[in-house]
């Protein structure tokens, strides 16, 4: 179901439109929540939400760093073996974002504050977040207060701050109160309590009962805050250290505090009318999984030492300069859509703020904005975010495949625990092990093996980075294909036919359960299975040293690669000759129709209103499913047979997921349902800047994020790379007047603009790329660009709306196929006498 999205939902008087940048004119009291996830900053390691300098008001405070996380046992009312025993969530770090104000004893609140001006600003070229007002006191003074935030892209432990004051009219005493606060273990900067939120969500992070960050080490001096800590359960360790610097003409008396949970540095200054007050604030975080806290309070020592001797400015050229280049590589170009380039930018910059150095760490699904899904990794990240890296990021791209080789042992583990030879990785994990306590919609999915086994592989036809593969992703696609090969089995069926199957499995649509030959399921494994065979017979062909290792370390036998082989040559894709369809799974077909036209909103998403059971005997889908494995492995079916699928299950899809909807929007171009894909694209689109599902205020869908690049580049510029060879079948939406882009392929970096009429490639940099533009090859090389002519953009069908066409149609067994929309029944009370 698409979620209607005009082409700018967003309120232009507050916030405007900004193609580099998101503003904010109008400070609102209704949506902190919201706006602290947009105004968020961060690099991969360490992020801070866009909460307020002075504290107030807030939704959710929150620093967080990647990989750092409490552990805790996870409690079955009814226990089996190999469930998940340990859970595992993010720790909300020391919050080092406090910068406290105070005029004339009168501290500056926002939320009641009398403001004249107001422009809080998220620079995508800068990285930083900047924010100025003028605030009228209560004694009728006006006050310039302008502050900055940035977290380093290139000191992945450094964060800046800055707040500068002015009176604009007459003087006054001014306090600024720096801080660090351990806010985890249950304090606000007031030392209250704060009050859980009511209301059942399970995206969200629950909430851990006792202390987590146990203090290790605290000290100050003149300039300096140090604060340390170790986790109680999982035994991780951290250090913030905290170096000010204050900058003014006025008269100023410093004070200093350190306590366990708290660090204060007062600046209590004699402000006269038009003297600038700056107070810098340099704060290094250094986390580990158990070296000792003094080791990292050393670190964090060096590191203000660093920024102490070289000054602020040099770390903002720094940042400038990292974005150049890395906006060079990645940024997308939408001529005249103003709307559309500043949230396509933004979406950008949340992939960059959740992956630049996450070096080898995984990428939670929030990012590090906040701890929405405890700070979890899931198969997102494969799927939806590393293509956007191989093409415009590829060291990143790397990095996150990195992690998965780096937790090898464990799936190998996982799977042992699971009766399977070979690796299955967790669903969802920080650490490793799987952290999902309802296995039926997460540990089953073990589809997240072929996911990982799928990035790899596209990683490495796209970059052509053969070492890499050889040393490191080897292992991975062995161990994987050994999965599947054992968790199916075989089949003869009549006249010795032998089919291989894969049964007691979820595919990523989570509203359909622990079925035999998921559809998405089986087809990636396939790929899975023949991409390790391909790379084993590879290697042993053009190196047979690498090939030699591999075997030897993994004891691989050269049967096992006949047998991967022969099962995914026989693997069994199911597909219905009455509806003309591929079913989902075997038994999807059989169930009655979910009537979502029907469904009011108030029973939207139906995870948080209705019973999994309820959910599970229906046909209804949380996300794409079929229509994923129509795009990610598009080779392996028909342009009638994606035509077919996409009509059948796309009024039966929910969108209660944010991973859906430019799935949605990448097949419906590709067959031709292009009013559909732009709707869709608008949904991925504004996910989180117009709160569709409305839990941003959770931590931004990084997922969705860089699912925005995947519509644009698949989808509208209708590229395909199948096995590594580049294809162009575009459908430039009818608003847009033209679509630029850079790609890095195999080292080359090409520039790629799509007009209504042509499409054009330009070799900036590297060897020449060959492409295909719909069948037509195109050698991109240094004689200059080259521009295909382009009839049309593809077919244009109208959009499909009303009753699912097959309700009333009969099935192959006789039966009618029914909508139907469960019912809450209430049971009366009777009264007896």
């Amino acid at each position: 179901m698409i979620r209607d999205v005009t082409s700018d939902p967003l309120n232009r008087s507050r916030f405007p439109h900004q193609e580099w940048s998101l503003k904010e004119v109008e400070g609102s009291d209704t949506d902190v929540g919201l706006t602290e996830t947009l105004f968020a900053v961060g690099n991969g390691y360490l992020g801070m939400r866009g909460n307020p300098e002075e504290g107030r008001t807030s939704f959710a405070h929150g620093t967080f760093i990647n990989g750092f996380h409490e552990t805790w046992p996870i409690k079955h009312a009814e226990e089996a073996f190999g469930f998940a025993q340990t859970g595992q969530t993010i720790v909300n770090v020391p919050d080092a974002k406090l910068l406290k104000l105070y005029v004339d004893d009168e501290p500056l609140t926002l939320s009641v504050a009398d403001l004249d001006s107001y422009d809080r600003t998220l620079d995508f070229r800068t990285g930083r977040l900047t924010r100025t007002v003028v605030w009228r006191t209560p004694a009728g003074k006006r006050v310039r207060v302008a502050s900055s935030r940035m977290v380093s892209f290139t000191d992945r432990h450094l964060a800046l701050m800055e707040l500068q004051v002015t009176m604009l009219d007459g003087d006054a005493p001014v306090v600024v109160s720096s801080q660090v606060v351990n806010r985890q273990d249950g304090y606000t900067d007031y030392r209250a309590t704060p009050t859980p939120e009511e209301g059942f969500d399970p995206r969200r992070t629950a909430t851990l009962n006792e202390r987590v960050l146990q203090p290790q080490l605290s000290w100050h001096t003149d300039r300096r805050i140090m604060l340390g800590y170790q986790t109680t359960r999982s035994g991780m360790t951290l250090a913030v250290g905290v170096d000010h610097d204050i900058d003014t003409d006025n008269p100023v008396e410093i004070v200093t505090i350190g306590e366990a949970d708290l660090g204060k540095q007062v600046f209590r200054v004699q402000a006269t009318e038009g003297v600038p007050i700056t107070v810098r604030k340099a704060v290094a975080y250094h986390t580990s999984r158990g070296v000792p806290v003094g080791e990292l309070a050393d670190r964090c020592k060096r590191t203000l030492d660093r920024v102490a001797e070289h000054g602020f400015d040099h770390y903002y050229d720094l940042q400038r300069a990292w974005l150049d280049e890395f906006w060079q590589g990645a940024d997308v170009v939408i001529e005249g859509q103003p709307a559309v380039q500043q949230a396509v930018r933004w979406c950008l910059f949340q992939v960059a703020q959740a992956t630049a150095r996450s070096d080898q760490f995984g990428i939670p699904a929030k990012g590090v904005t906040g701890s929405g899904y405890e700070g979890h990794y899931f198969w997102d990240t494969e799927v939806y975010l590393v293509p956007f890296l191989i093409y415009t990021a590829p060291h990143i791209a790397r990095n996150a495949l990195r992690f998965r080789v780096n937790l090898l042992p464990q799936a190998r583990e996982r799977a042992a625990v699971m009766s399977q030879r070979g690796a299955l990785y967790p669903w969802r994990t920080i650490n490793g092990e799987e952290a999902s306590a309802f296995y039926a919609a997460g540990t089953a999915q073990y589809h997240i093996d072929a996911d990982i086994a799928f990035a790899f592989s596209k990683y490495r036809d796209v970059t052509g980075d053969r070492q890499f593969m050889y040393r490191d992703g080897a292992a991975v696609l062995v161990e994987t294909a050994r999965m599947w090969a054992d968790l199916g089995f075989w089949r003869v069926e009549g006249e010795g036919v032998k089919t291989f199957h894969i049964h007691g499995v979820t595919g990523p649509d989570e509203y359909t359960a622990v079925v035999n030959n998921n559809l998405y399921t089986n087809v990636m494994a396939r790929a899975n299975l023949r991409s390790a065979a391909n790379l084993m017979r590879e290697m042993q062909a053009v190196e047979p040293e690498s090939y030699e290792r591999v075997v030897r370390s993994l004891n691989l036998e050269p049967e096992e690669v006949e047998d991967w082989e022969e099962c995914a040559d026989k693997m069994v894709v199911l597909f219905d000759e009455t509806f003309g369809i591929h079913p989902q799974d075997e038994k999807f077909l059989t169930s009655e129709l979910w009537d979502l036209a029907n469904t009011p909103d108030d029973k939207r998403p139906l995870l948080l209103n209705f019973h999994p059971l309820v959910i599970y005997r229906f046909q209804v889908l949380k996300q794409a499913d079929v229509v994923l494995a129509l795009l990610l492995q598009g080779n392996q079916f028909t342009r009638e047979e994606k035509r077919a699928d996409f009509e059948y299950y796309d009024p039966i899809t929910t969108g209660d997921s944010s991973l859906s909807g430019v799935v949605q929007s990448i097949v419906a171009a590709e067959v031709g349902y292009q009013d559909m894909a732009m709707r869709y694209f608008l949904g991925g689109l504004f996910v989180d800047l117009a709160d569709l599902h409305s839990n941003a205020r959770d931590g931004v869908h990084i997922a969705s994020a860089g699912g925005v690049w995947n519509a644009l580049i698949y989808g509208f510029a209708g590229m395909r790379d199948y096995g590594g060879d580049i294809t162009f079948d575009p459908r430039l939406p009818v608003q847009w007047p033209a679509m630029e882009f850079p790609l890095r392929v195999r080292g080359a970096r090409i520039r790629v603009r799509l007009e209504p009429t042509s499409i054009r490639f330009e070799l900036k940099e590297g060897d020449p790329v060959e492409v295909t533009v719909r069948g037509q090859r195109v050698d991109v090389g240094a004689d200059g660009a080259v521009t295909v002519p382009l009839h049309g953009q593809g077919e244009r069908l109208p959009s499909l709306q009303g009753t699912h066409p097959i309700v009333g149609v009969h099935r192959e067994d006789g039966s009618i196929v029914r909508a139907v929309l469960p019912e809450a029944h209430r049971q009366d009370s009777v009264e007896l006498g």
